[in-house]
C-alpha cells in the first residue's frame, strides 16, 4: 500500500460531501494543543482542575452541546473550535496528519471519510474504550457506517434515511398518489408530463453519494474492504444493479420525465419553492436544509408532505442513507480513552438531542432520541403537521443496514459526477456510464498501490 501516495491525494481531493443537515455556522482557526490542554477555545472550559481534550466540528448547536457535556461531566472537559465546514475542516486536518502535529484529539468527520484516514492511521479505533457501554445506543447500520472491518473508527451522531419528500398540491393537481415502487414513478412522472405538468423529480449531476445509495438499494456493493487485508480492495461498480439505475434515470432524464439540474444551488431552491418539481428524493435531513433555505416559508408553505422512498421489489423493501457525521479521536490523541469518553459522551444527552432535532439540525442516530415516543411523534411542522418520523424516517433508520465505504471515497464521486454528466448528455448509455466508472475508479485504486478484486 502506498501511503504517502493515499495521503497526497487525499489532500488534493479533500472536499465535503452533501450532507448539507449540518450547516456551518462560522467560526475560524484556533490553535489547538493536543491532549495536554488547549488555547482559543470557542466555550469557557467551567471544570479547569479537570484534564481537556480538544475537538474539531460544525454543528450549528455545538456550543450548546459541549457546554452541556463539560457540565455533566466530572472526568474530563472539551475545548471546543469550530475550523471550517467539511473541506475545510478536512484540509486542516490532512495538513496535521501529513505533518504529525496540530491535529485535535476528536473530531467531526462525515462517514464516507473515515476510511479515507483511517488508512493513514489517522484515527483511532475507539472499540477498547467503552464501546461495550454505548453499543446498544445505535443500531447496527450505524455502526458499521463508522467501522472498518471490526474496528470503529467512530460515534454516530446524524444520519440521513431516505424518503420521498412531495408536493401535495401538485399531486392532488394531476391525480396522484405517492408510487410505492420506482416502476410507479416513472408511470406517475410520465403521467403528469403528458397531463402538461412539471418535472416529476430531478436527477443531478453533483449528487454522487446520492445515486450511491439509490444503486445500493438495488442490490450494488460498490466497494468490499477489510484494513486487515489493506493491500486488497473490492471495487464493484458496473454490476447489473448499478448499470439498471443509471439506465433508469437516464430514460427518465431523456423522456423530460425529470430535470437535470444541479442540487444545493440557488436556482435548484427556487425551482422546489415554485413548483417545478413534484417530488424531491432526498435525507431525512432535507426538510430542515430547506427550512433554512427558505422553503416551506413562503407560498409554498404547507405543501409538502414526505412518502417512504420507492422500491425496487415491495416485498423486499431496502432502507438506504445519504449523508451521516461522527465524532472521531485522532491519533494524536495524547490520552485516546478521555477522548473517547468525550467522543462518547457529546451529542448524548436529553437537552442536546432534544435541541438537535426539533431545530431540524440533526437526524439523531442515538436510539435514546430515534426511540423518543416526543421524537417519533411529533408532528413536523415542515410537512403541515404531518407525523414524518412514525410514518417514514424512523422506519427507515431502524431497517438501515449500514454501508462500506472505500479510502478514496471522493475520487469516486468526482468521478460519478463525470459520468453521470455525461449520461445526462446523452454522450453515453447507464450501461457505458457505469463502464467507464468502473474503468476510471479501479485504475485509481491501482495507482495507489491497491490490488483490485
Amino acid at each position: 500500500m502506498n501511503k504517502k501516495r493515499l495521503s497526497a491525494a487525499a489532500a488534493m481531493l479533500a472536499a465535503t460531501t452533501a450532507l448539507v443537515a449540518c450547516s456551518s455556522d462560522g467560526g475560524g482557526g484556533a490553535t489547538t494543543t493536543s491532549g495536554s490542554g488547549a488555547s482559543n477555545c470557542t466555550n469557557t472550559i467551567p471544570k479547569k482542575n479537570l484534564p481537556v481534550v480538544t475537538m474539531w466540528g460544525w454543528y450549528p448547536n455545538m456550543q450548546l452541546v459541549v457546554d452541556n457535556f463539560n457540565k455533566q461531566n466530572g472526568e474530563v472537559q472539551v475545548c471546543w473550535t469550530n475550523v471550517g465546514q467539511g473541506s475545510d475542516e478536512y484540509d486542516k486536518f490532512q495538513t496535521a496528519v501529513s505533518a504529525g502535529t496540530g491535529a485535535p484529539d476528536v473530531i467531526m468527520i462525515e462517514m464516507d471519510r473515515i476510511p479515507t484516514f483511517q488508512i493513514q492511521s489517522a484515527l483511532v479505533d475507539i472499540k477498547k474504550y467503552g464501546f461495550d457501554a454505548v453499543k446498544a445506543d445505535y443500531s447496527e447500520g450505524a455502526w458499521k457506517d463508522v467501522s472498518v472491518g471490526d474496528a470503529v473508527y467512530g460515534v454516530p451522531v446524524d444520519g440521513g434515511p431516505m424518503a420521498m419528500i412531495y408536493r401535495k398540491d401538485i399531486f392532488k393537481k394531476y391525480d396522484i398518489t405517492p408510487p410505492k415502487t420506482w416502476a410507479e414513478y416513472e408511470q406517475a412522472a410520465q403521467k403528469m408530463k403528458d397531463a402538461g405538468g412539471p418535472a416529476f423529480g430531478d436527477f443531478a449531476a453533483n449528487v454522487s453519494a446520492l445515486t450511491m445509495a439509490l444503486q445500493i438499494q438495488k442490490g450494488a456493493a460498490p466497494f468490499t474492504y477489510d484494513p486487515a487485508q489493506q493491500s486488497s480492495i473490492g471495487v464493484k461498480l458496473n454490476d447489473q444493479a448499478s448499470k439498471d439505475v443509471l439506465d433508469y434515470w437516464g430514460r427518465l432524464a431523456k423522456k423530460g420525465l425529470v430535470g437535470t439540474q444541479d442540487q444545493f444551488t440557488p436556482e435548484y431552491i427556487s425551482g422546489v419553492i415554485n413548483g417545478k418539481y413534484a417530488t424531491y428524493v432526498s435525507a431525512a435531513w432535507a426538510p430542515g436544509y430547506l427550512t433554512g433555505a427558505g422553503v416551506g416559508k413562503g407560498k409554498d408553505t404547507g405543501k409538502f408532505a414526505v412518502a417512504p422512498l420507492p422500491q425496487w421489489d415491495p416485498d423486499n423493501p431496502v432502507q438506504v442513507n445519504w449523508g451521516g457525521s461522527a465524532f472521531s479521536v485522532t491519533s494524536q490523541a495524547k490520552n485516546p480513552e478521555l477522548a473517547a469518553k468525550a467522543a462518547y459522551g457529546l451529542y448524548a444527552d436529553k437537552e442536546s438531542l432534544t435541541h438537535g432535532w426539533t431545530n431540524q439540525i440533526i437526524f439523531p442516530l442515538n436510539l435514546k432520541a430515534l426511540n423518543d415516543p416526543e421524537f417519533v411523534n411529533l408532528k413536523v411542522a415542515f410537512f403541515d403537521g404531518q407525523q414524518a418520523n412514525k410514518e417514514v424516517y424512523v422506519p427507515a433508520a431502524n431497517a438501515y443496514q449500514g454501508v462500506t465505504y472505500s479510502p478514496f471515497g471522493q475520487f469516486y464521486f468526482d468521478a460519478m459526477t463525470k459520468q453521470v454528466s455525461a449520461l445526462i448528455e446523452g454522450s453515453v448509455t447507464g450501461v457505458q456510464a457505469a463502464d467507464k466508472l468502473q474503468e476510471d475508479v479501479a485504475k485509481y485504486a491501482e495507482e495507489q498501490g491497491f490490488t483490485v478484486q
